[in-house]
């Protein structure tokens, strides 16, 4: 089922800065992979422009500092997709570049 807004409101917060640790891995189907942050309780969405940064550190632990953000997420017949949460402003802590 394809996402969409169903005429509510889009729910999202504020940027905060945090450390995140966890897994980086390549998820979804080709051309619409994402990369994430898989941490022990939550996963990040690492942004587009932030690729670059992380995409050689795929299947390795990292520790980043970074801008944390979500969004509410709902299908198009109007009920919860969830919430995601993403990542920006990215700087990989460790494994050092």
């Amino acid at each position: 089922m394809p996402l969409g807004n169903k005429d509510k409101k889009k729910q999202y917060s504020e940027p905060q800065k945090i450390e995140a640790s966890g897994r980086v891995r390549l998820v979804g189907n080709s051309p619409m992979t994402s990369l994430v942050i898989s941490g022990e309780d939550r996963e990040w969405y690492v942004e587009s422009g932030e690729k670059k940064k992380l995409m050689h550190l795929q299947q390795q632990n990292v520790i980043v500092i970074a801008n944390e953000y979500y969004e509410d997420r709902v299908f198009a017949n109007g009920t919860s997709a969830g919430r995601f949460y993403f990542l920006k402003d990215i700087i990989v802590v460790d494994p050092k570049p």
